[in-house]
């Protein structure tokens, strides 16, 4: 480092919404800070600027209370004294979609832009480990610096480049790149966000501050530029600061201090970087810790907040967004204020003390109010769609089978072709209440001379179940509301190869009218077992499954035995009780039962009986309450139990090649862990977990330095352990922690309940909520596989189980639209679709996924046919260079290895 010194102090305050107090009582006080900076700004010129953490949504939540102040703070935006952005909130990366944190960029420069400045910088202040592919994220973004405070240990002895490990940086300036090559330059809070906390004026107290400040500036700096954050978590405004600075100037004259902000440090910082700083690849997750402080068993707090979650990003990101691409693309007007509103709502819930489920209970009550209406949100945004594309589709073919065919479609929203299981209620007769209801007749209705046909005539295998007569009621656009009865029925079977980002319909109709006879076989062998053509499942005494894969012959035994340990940590970390053995149902009796026998499902029940400790002793009470650190604590769990019923089923499909698993229980258990374990058996050093934008290799053995028994990981659809010739991919819904057992068996082990009874940290706050008692579920499907096809292949699954199909009764209509169609065609089994919308600022189809792999692959597009132009895009959805004119209508390209790759189809020529 060389040169003179420059000390950049940038003001702020690191602002939790919500955490140790609810978010109307952070609010308030945000209210106060708000008012004051507006003062001190309007009133002291030498008070330079303030950097607003980050997120703009702090200007939403100032403005709920302070309307009036709108154009104020838009003066000072303008006038850089205030930084914004460039996120709309401050996100937990790992436990928030891969689109969730697009959107989150997005609105967030949005947001900036229209307030007429931004803090150029890809702010993760405490994010609880950062993402492999944001410095890509940020790139595309036009964002080239990333700050951030967790993930990455600096050595820094005497400043001396260490070559022993590339996740380790001796600066605290470093080169972070991801996958795809992409990089920005990343700066670690290497002393923290509140390294220049309170500066003081008096000199005497200042000069003792300044020598340790200084010293401890320079220990990890490359250049001279040395970075001082004035502020910390909800940090009142340090209104004296350009008197202390002056005092400090006058003690250090050969010292530059600048009141800064991150544009101007960073530029300054780019042009004096030296040569030798270390490139970081990759996900930044602390691995060169002890491992007790990452912070990662977040993603199983709360577990059923990350549930929601999911629930909520697919329904808007998957499923709502793609519908309402499909009714755009037939002269429907794509209402970007619904999504938007509906995005944030749910992006409220993203920062990283909420979604990490590590606030009090309060925090967490109202999350749950805030996905409901996230959900709300976007399932009226669904119903528009649907009913929208379907009035346009031509049903008049199912007439040949009578003019009372009952039509409906089934839509694909994911960009793979489909097959699945799919359950349609359908109104077989309705009758309003202005014309009259016959209740009678409604009940009378014939239903066993109907069958099932797709749009060619064949006939489908379906369960049926008759649901009676029930109350419902229309909302037309253009008269009162319409409430009627109907006769219902709903109908579940295999709808098979659903074109990719499209329909195809299906029928009630005549049973004279079908051209071939349904299938009498079944999938059941025997009370224990079941198999299709891809898998054999075998069920144990224990209810623990042997799981064949017959395209290899490769047996997965002791699949699904759950495992019990305590838990005396808290929600931001588990911690076993010292020499305690994990519970396992390894020596339980299950009850085993067939439930559902039909030609494209089986069905078993297993049911467990397990007697669990009930909590753990009165020295935990005691010991939270003392602070005694939690890895500190002796506490054990108390010799009592109650018995725990668990339920288990598990589900072949006919044409699936996983094995699904729905587990249900209701704890009365405090203080544990429960996971469900799958050992693999499988040699290899690494596995692969989903994440943002990657699926990333791991290793499944912790650096030297990690201490933590726990080696627990984040994941978002799925985990796999794999060599070149077998694999097995576990995909699951909303579970977003997992551990490789160094068991000598490559063991997965899928967190599905971890109960907690204070939120840890700084205090003692209990949360007795955190024990999440009552009634819990959790979805999983096991998928085995051969060699590295077969392994995508399996990727590609994981990510259509978390979407659901969807479906929409029609009526016997004329229509523009075929009876099946693809909207879009996207082609590549490297590549994984993550996202189909319209562009807030073009009104283009936008279309967005990844390459999965390390190596290059290519994509083929075939454009909506209202759409004459395509061209790549970047995240911000612009135009970044065309590559189709009108005559074409598709277009293959590369896509270099772990790109994320957006695609834009115009009806203008560009």
């Amino acid at each position: 480092m060389e040169g003179n010194q420059t000390v950049h102090i940038i003001s702020h305050t690191h602002w939790d919404r919500e955490w140790y107090l609810p978010y109307e009582k952070h609010h308030m006080y945000l209210i106060k800070l708000m008012d004051q900076l507006l003062e001190v700004l309007e009133n002291d010129s030498d008070f330079k600027s303030f950097h607003l953490d980050g997120q703009t949504i702090i200007l939403e939540d100032y403005l709920q209370v302070r309307p009036q102040m709108r154009e104020k703070l838009k003066q000072f935006i303008q006038e850089g004294r205030i930084y914004i952005g460039p996120w709309y909130i401050l996100q937990d990366e790992f436990l928030t979609s891969s689109e969730s944190n697009v959107r989150n960029l997005l609105y967030g420069m949005k947001d900036s832009k229209e307030w007429g400045g931004i803090s150029n910088v890809g702010y993760f202040p405490d994010s609880f480990g950062n993402i492999g592919q944001a410095p890509q994220l940020l790139s595309q973004a036009g964002i080239h610096h990333a700050v951030f405070g967790r993930g990455v240990k600096p050595t820094g002895f005497n400043n001396v480049v260490q070559e022993d490990t590339s996740y380790e940086s001796p600066y605290s300036e470093m080169l972070w790149r991801s996958p795809d090559g992409s990089s920005v330059l990343g700066i670690l809070f290497a002393n923290w966000y509140c390294n220049g906390n309170e500066v003081p004026v008096a000199k005497k107290l200042a000069q003792d501050y300044w020598d340790k400040q200084l010293q401890s500036l320079k220990e990890y700096a490359s250049t001279p530029h040395l970075l001082l954050m004035n502020g910390c978590d909800h940090q009142p405004i340090q209104l004296n600061l350009p008197e202390a600075l002056r005092t400090a100037k006058k003690l250090n004259p050969d010292v530059d201090f600048m009141h800064s902000n991150f544009n101007a440090y960073c530029e300054k910082l780019a042009s004096s970087i030296p040569s030798d700083i270390k490139i970081i690849d990759g996900e930044l997750r602390s691995q060169h810790t002890d491992g007790w402080g990452t912070l990662v068993n977040t993603a199983s707090s709360r577990i059923y907040i990350k549930q929601m979650n999911q629930q909520s990003q697919v329904l808007l990101e998957k499923v709502a967004e793609p519908l309402a691409t499909f009714a755009y693309l037939q002269g429907e007007t794509y209402d970007h204020g619904l999504f938007e509103y509906g995005w944030k709502i749910l992006m409220q819930n993203h920062p990283h003390d909420s979604i990490c489920g590590c606030s009090v209970d309060e925090v967490h009550r109202e999350m749950v109010t805030r996905f409901e209406k996230c959900q709300q949100v976007a399932e009226v945004i669904i119903d528009k769609s649907l009913a929208s594309v379907t009035r346009n589709i031509d049903t008049t073919t199912f007439t040949k089978w009578g003019e009372d065919a009952i039509p409906f479609a089934v839509y694909n929203t994911t960009g793979q072709i489909r097959t699945g299981i799919v359950s349609v209620v359908l109104d077989v007769r309705k009758e309003y209440f202005s014309a009259g209801v016959n209740k009678q007749q409604l009940k009378a209705f014939p239903l066993g001379t109907k069958i099932l046909v797709d749009a060619y005539g064949n006939r489908m295998d379906c369960e049926w179940e008759d649901l009676g007569i029930a109350f419902d009621y229309e909302l037309p656009d253009n008269q009162f509301r319409q409430p009627f009865m109907a006769r219902r029925v709903r109908l579940t079977f295999e709808a098979k190869n659903i074109p990719t980002l499209g329909y195809e319909t299906f029928a009630l109709v005549h049973r004279s009218g079908a051209s071939k006879t349904a299938s009498n076989q079944s999938l059941v062998i025997n009370e224990r077992e079941m198999e299709n053509k891809y898998t054999h499942v075998k069920m144990n005494e224990n209810g623990s499954l042997v799981i064949t894969n017959k395209e290899n012959g490769r047996i997965y035994k002791d699949l699904c035995i759950y495992e019990d340990t305590g838990d005396i940590g808290n929600e931001y970390m588990y911690k076993q009780p010292k020499e305690e053995t994990p519970l396992t149902t390894k020596d339980t009796r299950a009850e085993i039962t067939i439930i559902k026998d039909s030609p494209f499902r089986a069905v078993y029940q297993i049911v467990h009986e397990w007697d669990l400790p009930k909590g753990a002793s009165k020295l935990l009470d005691q010991e939270q309450q003392e602070l005694v650190w939690f890895t500190e604590r002796q506490a054990k769990r108390v010799t009592d139990t109650i018995t725990h019923t668990i339920t288990t089923y598990v589900t072949l499909e006919k044409n699936n090649r996983g094995v699904q698993i729905t587990t249900s229980f209701t704890n009365q258990a405090k203080d544990h862990r429960l996971r469900m374990l799958f050992p693999t058996d499988i040699q290899t050093d690494t596995h692969y977990a989903d994440s943002v934008f990657e699926v990333a290799e791991r290793s499944n053995e912790p650096a030297k330095d990690w201490a933590n028994p726990d080696y627990s990981q984040h994941q978002q659809a799925f985990v796999n352990v794999s060599n070149e010739l077998e694999g097995l991919t576990i995909a699951n819904f909303g579970l977003n922690e997992y551990e490789i057992l160094r068991d000598g068996r490559n063991t997965i082990a899928i967190t599905l309940l971890r109960s907690v009874r204070e939120l840890g940290d700084w205090g003692y706050f209990p949360t007795p909520e955190a024990q999440c008692l009552g009634e819990q579920t959790a979805s999983i499907c096991i998928y085995p596989h051969e060699g590295e096809r077969s392994k995508l292949v399996s990727f590609q699954d994981s990510y259509q189980y978390q979407v659901p199909l969807t479906v929409k009764q029609a009526a016997i209509q004329e229509g523009v639209l075929p009876p099946a169609q693809s909207f879009v065609e996207w082609q590549s089994n490297l590549l994984a679709f993550t996202s189909l919308k319209v562009s807030d600022e073009s009104s283009d189809v936008i279309a967005r996924g990844f390459n999965l792999t390390n190596r290059d692959a290519r994509l083929t597009v075939h454009s909506p046919a209202s759409c004459n132009y395509m061209y790549r895009s970047n995240v911000l959805e612009e135009v970044v260079s065309p590559f189709m004119n009108e005559i074409e209508s598709s277009c293959s390209f590369p896509v270099k290895k772990h790109e994320i790759v957006t695609i834009g189809f115009s009806k203008q020529k560009l």
